[in-house]
């Protein structure tokens, strides 16, 4: 559904987006991570067909975004940055002017109204001035917007900005719901988000995507992805080091006392086959009759990766 190819944008000097490339499939929801200043909210503006690019091509629902702007905007639903609306109408004036815009008439464009007014909650607001919204009000004000022709791909530009946690989650919800048979791209600095409901995330900075992948994927890349710890008691830290780096899998282990008990920790030589360390391990503790607990797999961090990746004077993760 969305196409992105070798997209370039330079404002004067700056080069704010350098050569990004990347597809959107439908029913997939895909999370733009990156800091303020990395490109995101640009690289969407020129999906969107709001500003052009200085060179490479988007496609959206085999719609050149340049060539055939008004059939690939039919495609498109999308809430921009600070998610700006008319101020002097109300919610309910609003949501009928852009629907009026979408060529939507007649009874089709009041249930059309009423459908993302149950969506994004709505109801307590409908007849209220957009100027008198709180911020969170206006946000999802904005987001219906973005969906009143019920559009085919959805780009999102900090969907969740200024809503408090209910209203976050309620957010999130209806963007698992929606991405089940839409392509959604929305930006983000919440990582927490990226679990909840994306299906794959990129990580763009400077202009450029860093990585991409499935979250798993993405927290897979962690110094300590796939280590194994656990705590043992009444056992020297140096047995049970060299015991636990002398299995097959292991490719080294690390144990330290700590208040009378040692904490060690064992890196898979493949972190496909964590499961069957955490296995091994457990074997060996068995029959070597240690007192353990907490025995643990190491998932990764998304944020130590995100960190990694968007600051490279700091390192992913501290290892033992």
């Amino acid at each position: 559904m969305i196409k992105v190819e070798n997209l370039v944008k330079e404002f004067g000097t700056k080069k704010a987006v350098n050569r990004v490339s990347f597809t959107v499939q439908k029913g997939e929801i895909l999370g733009f991570l990156g800091p303020n200043g990395a490109g995101k909210s640009t690289t969407m503006r020129m999906i969107t067909g709001f500003i052009p690019p200085t060179e490479g091509r988007v496609t959206v629902g085999g719609h050149d975004i340049s060539e055939n702007p008004v059939e690939a905007k039919r495609l498109i639903g999308y809430l921009p940055e600070s998610a700006p609306c008319y101020s002097d109408m109300s919610v309910h004036g609003f949501l009928n002017f852009t629907a009026e815009l979408r060529g939507i008439n007649g009874t089709k464009r009041e249930e059309a109204v009423r459908r993302v007014v149950g969506l994004c909650s709505l109801e307590s607001v409908l007849h209220q001035s957009v100027d008198t919204l709180s911020k969170g009000f206006r946000h999802r004000t904005c987001l219906a917007q973005s969906l009143i022709h019920d559009p085919e791909v959805l780009i999102l530009d900090e969907p969740t900005d200024g809503l408090d946690p209910n209203q976050k989650h309620e957010v999130r919800q209806l963007l698992k719901r929606l991405g089940q048979n839409k392509a959604i791209v929305f930006s983000t600095h919440i990582l927490e988000e990226v679990d909840a409901c994306c299906t794959r995330a990129i990580i763009i900075d400077h202009g450029e995507v860093r990585a991409n992948g499935t979250p798993a994927e993405l927290r897979a890349q962690h110094d300590l992805a796939g280590s194994v710890t656990l705590q043992v008691h009444g056992t020297p830290a140096e047995t049970v080091k060299s015991r636990l780096g002398g299995l097959m899998l292991a490719q080294k282990a690390t144990a330290s006392l700590v208040d009378g008990v040692v904490h060690a920790r064992v890196y898979p030589r493949n972190r496909a086959m964590n499961g069957e360390l955490a296995k091994a391990i457990a074997e060996v503790t068995t029959k070597e009759g240690w007192q353990f607990d907490e025995l643990h797999t190491e998932d990764g961090r998304l944020d130590e990766v995100f960190r990694g990746i968007t600051r490279p004077d700091t390192l992913a993760s501290k290892t033992e």
